[in-house]
């Protein structure tokens, strides 16, 4: 299989270097990446700076391509640029922390994703959760089982999958659920700090944990499960349609 390899940790991380070793065992990979870290950057995409492509060393010794842009970038410009006919897969990670429920839509790994989806591409998204037993090489090799099967697999057109791993060796890990996006896990608190010049500045505070639904993302991994969530590009609320007729006539009457 032809695999699309991006991140948004940048081309030197050990997550997406040790996802490259494994996937070379069975595919042709073309690893593509941004040049510096563009986590929680979303699905931005550069419009009033040039993108350039450096063609740079992997610790294996192999060649990849280093993007100065966002992982939606590196994904629409390789797809121009480096491939001559589409890849038949696009993976984005391993990432260095999870990527569940509401987070998923300021992550820059699913926005990568996300981008494979809307070019008809399959697109999976692999994240672990950070912490002190953090298995990279397990869950790599989980990747390289997952896309050897995903000839088998039709996704819908705008739809990906998004993949987070806990953070325990894999002999701990209970097994695979198959998900759906939790809703309830936005971060909303700030630290308040004073700078040299007794001014305010504010960090992003930590997560509050939450006690997710059984069938969510955040619950699984809570409970040493592998989490696969199919994530649609569509975000119409097609409930709310019908109810939204009157406004076609309000302001006619």
């Amino acid at each position: 299989m032809n695999i699309l390899l991006t991140n948004d940790d940048g081309y030197q991380a050990i997550g997406i270097q040790i996802l490259y070793e494994a996937l070379c065992c069975d595919h042709d990979v073309t690893l593509a990446a941004p040049d510096r870290e563009k986590s929680a950057v979303g699905h931005g995409i550069t419009l009033n700076a040039p993108l350039r492509i450096d063609s740079v060393n992997l610790n294996c010794g192999d060649k990849g391509f280093a993007i100065s842009g966002s992982p939606a970038d590196c994904v629409k410009l390789a797809l121009f640029e480096l491939f001559q006919t589409p890849p038949d897969l696009v993976i984005s990670g391993m990432n260095n922390g999870s990527n569940t429920g509401i987070n998923i839509n300021y992550s820059g790994t699913a926005a990568a994703a996300r981008e494979a989806a809307l070019n008809g591409i399959p697109g999976i998204a692999v994240s672990l959760v950070r912490g002190e037993q953090m298995d990279y090489q397990g869950v790599a090799e989980l990747a390289r089982q997952l896309a050897g099967q995903m000839k088998k697999i039709t996704l819908p057109f705008g739809t990906f999958l998004n993949i987070n791993a806990p953070d325990r060796p894999m002999e701990e890990i209970r097994g695979i659920k198959i998900t759906r996006q939790a809703s309830n896990n936005l971060s909303t608190e700030f630290e308040k700090k004073k700078d040299p010049k007794n001014k305010n500045y504010f960090w992003y505070g930590n997560i509050t944990p939450i006690e997710a639904q059984p069938d969510t993302d955040v619950y699984a991994i809570a409970n040493d499960y592998i989490s696969i969530t199919p994530v649609q590009c569509d975000h119409t609320d097609n409930h709310l349609l019908p109810d939204l007729n009157i406004l076609e006539t309000a302001f006619l009457n």
